[in-house]
């Protein structure tokens, strides 16, 4: 058996664990710039507020429902996730970190009749340590866990954990369990299905495998495998290293000048590097790119972007920055206000099999080491950014707007709680 733990509104939950009047109130958590709804609390879905939606749109409905708006944290929402994760090790066997919120548990050896107390104990744990709501849905793959855990949400009842294992009751379930929520259906698979008159996961479960593999390929195939109790996605505890690495952000105000463009570069770069260093590899290839507005039908537009090829894999910030601005001065036109830029690393490997040249200066690439393993042990001691190259901003995000921040309260010393006795 395997168990799917999901942090139950995982943005808005983190805001209520250190503001408990929040309780009750609806809540939503704004995007990077406060443009868009990307978490909303139980109570704002009841009120008809859609994920994705523009801030603009609902203002009048802000202010007359008393809605709480936080803007985004990423850094407290990082912190809490770390905790919820440690305590799933504390308290399973194995777990398999899916995103910030959602986590695998091993349940493999631990026998049936005992897996509603375990999960409805690890609920109540988790609450209690970190202060986060959760639900756990307990089945014979992860796809089944998957589904038993959205049924927690719908069912008080359960406690916050569902086990799903006898046949019949995976079956009453699925035959009205939409076919658009199920895991690795995606968007443009249920459109094929629903095509086909096919709208809940039983009716798909019961299809022709031939049929699958020719409309869906494997994929669809192993979904269908798991919803009929087939284990097909393995359970893997190693977290794989990143593959690609993208920092990208959306500004507040459209940037006309290439100074301004330069310096949130430079800061992208660094905080791609500082990824690909914590993960030890090493880098080929990057691209930059900008663009404009495109929202903004009556301005010109423009997007362009630049791909450059180390000679040799690389990690250094200082090489990465240098590619990067040199790159933007080729697709950067004056005239035009952008809106968006970013830089993503590519062509990843390990950084103990880098091939270099004759031509590398072996030395340099030695200090370069030495320096950058310098940077990051001040910046994780003393706080990111403490060293930086002198073209990258003072912030992160040097133009973006978060009127609606709230405090890290686990991360800075400043911003932590305070209690008079």
């Amino acid at each position: 058996m395997v168990g799917l733990c999901d942090c139950n509104n995982f943005y808005a939950s983190c805001e209520r664990v250190f503001n408990p009047s929040l309780e009750g109130r609806p809540l939503l958590v704004l995007s990077n710039n406060d443009g868009c709804v990307i978490a909303r609390s139980n109570e704002s879905k009841a009120l008809g507020i859609k994920m994705g939606q523009p801030v603009y749109q609902i203002k009048h409905l802000i202010e007359q429902q008393n809605i709480a708006v936080y803007s985004s944290n990423f850094q407290l929402y990082g912190d809490m996730s770390n905790r919820v994760m440690e305590t799933l090790r504390q308290l399973t066997p194995s777990i398999e970190i899916y995103s910030i919120d959602e986590a695998f548990i091993d349940f493999s050896n631990i026998e049936i009749n005992n897996l509603q107390e375990i999960g409805r104990s690890i609920v109540r744990k988790v609450r209690r340590n970190v202060g986060i709501p959760v639900s756990i849905g307990i089945a014979p793959t992860k796809t089944l866990a998957k589904v038993a855990s959205k049924l927690c949400k719908q069912y008080p009842k359960l406690e916050g954990c569902c086990v799903m294992y006898r046949k019949t009751d995976i079956e009453k379930v699925l035959s009205t369990f939409p076919i658009g929520d199920v895991w690795g259906i995606g968007r443009r698979y249920s459109k094929m299905l629903e095509s086909y008159g096919i709208r809940t996961a039983g009716q798909f479960s019961k299809l022709n495998e031939e049929w699958i593999r020719a409309q869906m390929s494997i994929v669809g195939l192993r979904t269908h495998k798991e919803l009929n109790g087939i284990k097909c996605i393995d359970f893997e505890t190693r977290v794989h290293d990143k593959q690609s690495i993208m920092v990208s952000r959306s500004f507040s105000t459209e940037l006309t000048d290439i100074e301004s463009l330069r310096e949130a570069i430079s800061t992208f770069c660094s905080i791609a590097a500082e990824k690909l260093r914590k993960q030890s590899s090493v880098a080929a290839q990057l691209q930059v790119f900008i663009r404009t507005n495109s929202h903004r039908e009556d301005k010109p537009q423009h997007y362009d972007s630049r791909v450059v090829n180390f000679d040799t894999s690389t990690d250094s910030t200082l090489e990465i920055v240098r590619a990067a601005t040199a790159q933007l001065r080729h697709i950067y036109q004056k005239g035009f206000g952008y809106k968006k830029a970013g830089v993503i690393l590519q062509a990843i490997t390990p950084n103990s099999g880098i091939q270099s040249s004759i031509f590398d200066d072996k030395e340099q690439m030695v200090k370069h080491k030495e320096l950058m393993k310098s940077v990051d042990l001040i910046n994780e001691q003393f706080g990111k950014a403490t060293v930086k190259v002198a073209s990258s901003a003072s912030k992160e995000n040097p133009h973006s707007s978060k009127e609606h921040l709230s405090p890290r309260y686990t991360t800075i010393w400043d911003d932590i709680l305070k209690i008079k006795i």
